[in-house]
Parts: structure tokens; sequence; C-alpha cells
């Protein structure tokens, strides 16, 4: 586990020197299927990830989020988004990031969310979770009035979710912000916010951020509390108050 932790960082440190080279610059924006955008930055980054991969472990497989399935049945498979929050990203803004995570049959046991940029390394085993090499803690908050609640898309609750109760839920916390994308779940596992709500993901988008967010003592499920490995939403919160926002949104 040493070592692969140690390939995550090596993964980090290549793509990311790739995605600086073209942050806040005059980049293409194409625009994919289901009307997201993407750049060249998104593919090179994920590009040299694979490469890395494929020299290092031939047997594992890869799933990324610009490329696809690569070696699908394989024991360990690394899962990756290369720009987690590309809208961000082209906009200048660096509430984005690298997410890779490691499944081992299945069930993650590495996550990883990095902001190249800001130089902010974050990884987690589900047991703890370290940025920078230094231990980070969800912090403890029990009460709804007292959450920082922040989430990617105001649009996407009503797009996905009964949008009601979440501005219900809005008006009661103490500060709503939108610093979404894998940043905001950045900002819980690393103490400075209480709730990150997403009301669809991708597994690329949710399979790194579950050894982070668990190995920082929080909780995190799907929309509906479930278990966030078989759902298609997030709730990531300290686990004083994640019932309570489940409960809240439902």
């Amino acid at each position: 586990m040493d070592e692969l932790k140690k390939f995550c960082k090596h993964l980090s440190d290549e793509s990311g020197k790739v995605i600086k080279q073209y942050f806040r610059s005059d980049v293409n924006i194409e625009t994919k299927g289901d009307d997201s955008p993407v750049t060249i930055a998104d593919k090179k980054a994920e590009e040299t990830m694979r490469e890395l991969i494929m020299k290092h472990y031939p047997g594992h497989g890869i799933l990324g989020e610009e490329f696809g399935n690569y070696n699908e049945e394989a024991e360990y498979r690394w899962i990756l988004d290369p720009i987690d929050g590309t809208k961000s990203f082209i906009t200048g803004t660096v509430t984005f990031g690298t997410l890779i995570a490691l499944t081992k049959n299945g069930k993650p046991v590495l996550g990883v969310i990095n902001q190249p940029i800001l130089g902010e390394y974050l990884i987690g085993d589900n047991e703890t979770a370290l940025l920078n090499h230094v231990q980070v803690k969800v912090r403890e908050c029990n009460s709804v009035v007292d959450a920082t609640l922040l989430t990617t898309d105001h649009l996407n609750i009503e797009a996905y979710q009964n949008i009601e109760p979440f501005e219900a839920l809005i008006r009661k916390v103490k500060l709503y912000r939108q610093w979404g994308d894998c940043y905001g779940y950045y900002l819980v596992a690393t103490g400075f916010a209480d709730v990150m709500v997403d009301p669809v993901m991708s597994i690329w988008d949710s399979m790194a951020l579950i050894p982070v967010i668990k190995g920082a003592g929080g909780v995190i499920t799907d929309y509906r509390g479930q278990d966030a490995l078989n759902g298609s939403s997030i709730i990531a919160a300290a686990k004083g108050i994640h019932r309570q926002i489940v409960n809240e949104l439902n």
C-alpha cells in the first residue's frame, strides 16, 4: 500500500504539470455528448496518467472519464477524472481538481483530490486522510444551524432532486455557498465546511471521494443515505450532522 500511495503522488505530480500548462490560457473548449465541456488539458492529463499506470502496473485496470475502460475485469482498477470541475478550470477559478481512485474488487481503497495550482494534495485510505503529509479531520458539527453547506450548482439540485427541501435547508444553515466539484469535498475533509451535496454523480466523480471523506472521519452516502459506492449522488458530512441532512433533504 505504501508503494501504491507513492504512485498516487507520482500520478498527481505528472498530471498536474500538464494541467498547469493550460490553466488560464486560451484553450479550445469542446462540448461532449452530455453537453459538458472538455479541453486538451483534460485529455492530456488523463493520457499521462494512463500511460504511467500501464507502464508501472500493466495488470491493473483503468476507467477514465475521457478515454473509458481498459482491462476492466482486473482486481485493481484506477478510476480517473483528470479535471473534476472543467467549467471552473476554463473560467480561471481554482475550485477544480484531479480525482484518482484505486479500487480493489470494486471497492475504493485509495482516493486522491489533487489541486495542482494551489499545490494541495489530499489522499485518503478510508482510515486516515493526509493533506501534503499532514493528517486532516472533518470538524465537529452537530446542528444544521451551525453548518456550512456547499454544492456545485444550485440548478443541478432542481434538475435531479426535489428542490423544495433543499431550499428550506439552505435557509436553516449558517452559511451556504456553491464552492463545488471536488473542492467542496476537500473543504469538508479538511475541516473548513461541514456538508457537501451533489444531486448527481458519475463513478469517476465519486470513487476517489469515499476513501478521503471516510479517512478524515466523515460520513459519505448517496442522497438517500445509502451506500455511496452504488449511488449516483453524494452527501458528505460530519458524523454529527449527516443523518440530519439526509432527513432534511428527503
